[in-house]
């Protein structure tokens, strides 16, 4: 009985220290959160240092001073998680770009982004796994000695350096500066990491040892079927929040108003007061709730949450947004914006710590030429696989366009090869995933693999990132100013104060298709009358905003904030 005892509490001393352990290691990880916010304040105005490198190289400082203190046998706080990334970490930042995005230049170049996102990632992917003439990974890896990878082992690699970080894109990128550019790298960073996981998880569900032309078929048949599926669980879960928001209209006072007690004013307000600070915790937490309730449901029906998650937030922002009292889209816009923030500083300051992890470098310290070899190759394959459809894809794409102001010329091209190169926590995330057992390994390869995607993701965030910022100022030295006004957006949520102050229909200018009026017949005759986005607008109005809400919809309620926000100013 005394034996059993003093086991029992030994057992609970060893928890009690691993507990504190862990308190310990969250108390770091939250000042090392706040210092990076910090300093990336303090180098806001730094051209070449952004948030997300100052993150990164904050985590590998980090690391090394935790591997000095430990004498070599760790390296970092928490141990890197695919699962926390790709549950909590990502669905805020992809979200909130999805709701925060200017819609008009993003379906306005809908087409090229589809092209770039779903076709150049399987081009991307095909070149890095190999070029038909034996120059991939495949044949590389057969010259260094590398083995014991299969046919699956390889496609997986293709697409885990098909997948850019379009976390570093928000942060290189402007979207009032270069709005052409960030719509167009942007949304090609979200759609092809969308696909770079939907074709990650269909080479997973294929036996592709003994491939042929029906497997291949199939293959592809799958993933265009997991890419229309995810948007159109994303659409739908939108508008299904639009919905309800706006039938229930939690900013409407339940049952009538007692107007006896006007007399005693300060009680009448106070009463008000309580009501709307209620429905707006309702609204924001509904469409938080539903925000999150789309991604986890992709992943439950094995679709690309990310994909769902980003369209969910673009139908949000343009009905269900429009739907909630005005201090309800105040918070919602600050919360998103917030959760999103600080998971990219999370993630940067987490795959910078994890670089260091003593246990992946320990196998390849034998033999430091292979791992530098396998780096420098798979860097190369990246910038060839990215050339191979972004300059192809955009002579095509410029083939449909009439009007010139809306091709995309060689500069721009440049900038869009260039800013797409960086990798960041998919690739990571994908080959923790691929080549890692909860995060461990025994095996020489898959730490050579690990090493390798975390010195290319270092070395792509670091250098290609500090330098896409002076390219574009070198390359496009005007475009602050001829471009931030001709393609602003009013109606999304990140220029909310006109929405805020002026809830009735759109102007001319936004009914319009989005092309300046034509004052010649040379104008008119290279402008089109009509487009795409003029007949959507038509159709929108006519149907789905009386069903889902919207600008211009919003419900009416005498006294609420609808009322004062649709008065006319001053």
């Amino acid at each position: 009985m005394a034996s059993q005892l003093g086991s029992m509490l030994t057992k609970l001393g060893n928890l009690s220290t691993s507990d504190h352990a862990s308190v310990v290691s969250i108390n770091l990880f939250v000042a090392l959160l706040c210092g990076c916010i910090v300093i990336g304040h303090l180098l806001e105005e730094n051209r070449w240092v952004n948030e997300s490198i100052t993150a990164l190289l904050i985590g590998v400082c980090t690391g090394v001073v935790i591997l000095l203190t430990s004498g070599g046998r760790s390296s970092h706080l928490l141990v890197f998680s695919e699962d926390l990334f790709f549950i909590y970490l990502l669905p805020p930042i992809i979200f909130n770009a999805g709701f925060q995005v200017k819609k008009k230049q993003f379906f306005r170049n809908f087409i090229t982004i589809m092209l770039f996102g779903a076709i150049g990632t399987l081009i991307s992917c095909s070149i890095i796994t190999s070029d038909g003439q034996g120059n991939g990974v495949m044949q590389f890896f057969s010259k260094l000695g590398i083995g014991s990878f299969d046919m699956g082992d390889y496609l997986a690699i293709g697409a885990i350096f098909s997948a850019t970080d379009s976390v570093c894109t928000l942060q290189v990128l402007n979207q009032d500066e270069t709005p052409l550019l960030y719509s167009l790298v942007f949304g090609e960073g979200v759609v092809n990491d969308a696909a770079s996981v939907v074709l990650f998880n269909a080479i997973q569900s294929f036996d592709l040892t003994h491939i042929n032309l029906r497997i291949a078929f199939q293959f592809i048949g799958n993933f265009f079927y997991l890419f229309f599926a995810s948007t159109m669980l994303g659409v739908v879960t939108g508008l299904l929040s639009a919905y309800i928001i706006k039938t229930l209209y939690f900013g409407r006072p339940s049952g009538s108003i007692d107007w006896t007690g006007i007399c005693c004013f300060p009680w009448f307000l106070l009463t008000q007061m309580r009501i709307l600070m209620h429905s707006t915790d309702r609204e924001v937490a509904l469409m938080i709730l539903m925000a999150y309730l789309s991604y986890i449901l992709a992943e439950l029906f094995y679709l690309s949450g990310i994909l769902t998650v980003f369209f969910c937030g673009i139908v949000m922002s343009h009905y269900t947004w429009h739907n909630v009292t005005e201090s309800s889209r105040v918070t919602t816009k600050h919360a998103f914006a917030t959760l999103s923030f600080v998971a990219e500083i999370f993630i940067f300051l987490y795959v910078g710590m994890d670089a260091l992890d003593i246990e992946k470098w320990r196998f390849v310290s034998s033999t430091p030429g292979t791992s530098v070899a396998v780096s420098s190759m798979l860097l190369g394959l990246v910038l060839v696989g990215r050339a191979a459809f972004v300059f192809p894809l955009s002579f095509l794409s410029n083939l449909v366009k009439k009007n010139p102001t809306e091709k995309i010329s060689l500069r721009q091209q440049v900038i869009i090869w260039w800013a797409g190169l960086m990798r960041g926590a998919v690739s990571v995330a994908l080959a923790y995933k691929q080549f890692t057992s909860s995060g461990h390994t025994q095996l020489r390869t898959n730490a050579i693999m690990i090493t390798s995607t975390i010195t290319v993701v270092l070395f792509s965030t670091v250098v290609f990132g500090l330098m896409t910022q002076p390219l574009i100022r070198f390359m496009l030295p005007h475009s602050k100013h001829t471009t931030s006004m001709v393609f602003s957006d009013s109606a999304t949520p990140k220029s909310f104060a006109v929405p805020l102050l002026d809830s009735t229909h759109d102007s001319d200018a936004d009914m319009g298709h989005g092309f300046p009026r034509p004052s010649s017949l040379r104008m008119l005759l290279a402008t089109p009358s009509r487009s795409v986005h003029h007949y959507w607008r038509k159709f929108d109005d006519a149907i789905m905003r009386p069903m889902f809400g919207g600008r211009g919809f919003v419900p009416f309620v005498p006294g609420s904030p609808t009322e004062r926000s649709a008065s006319p100013l001053p």
